[in-house]
């Protein structure tokens, strides 16, 4: 006779359903994160013809609000420069090329 193992099913659903985020907020969330990187952007832009023969692919981080930015070859120097004037809010990282993008795809 064999002893069948009972197997032990998982639970479906999240494991804290109280800190649950309704689909508004995220939403909310999102317009607003898009709203801060096309400010960002904008300053890019307009930027990014004046640096990208010195400083080519350093990376620049935005303050979107002010319109402030710190560039370094480091992205967290630059970060760290940007944190000493600005340590609460969102900052925006591009990198000084034809697109902006500081990964890899």
């Amino acid at each position: 006779m064999t002893n069948i193992k009972s197997v032990r099913r998982r639970q479906q659903g999240r494991i804290f359903p109280e800190f649950t985020i309704p689909p508004e907020e995220l939403a909310k969330r999102e317009a607003e994160r898009n709203a801060r990187g096309e400010k960002a952007r904008v300053v890019f832009n307009r930027i990014r013809p004046e640096l990208i023969n010195d400083h080519y692919n350093w990376f620049m981080v935005i303050e979107p609000n002010s319109g402030d930015y710190f560039i370094d070859v480091d992205e967290s120097e630059a970060e760290k420069k940007a944190r000493e004037k600005y340590p609460q809010g969102w900052l925006v990282t591009f990198r000084i090329n034809e697109t902006g993008a500081c990964g890899r795809i």
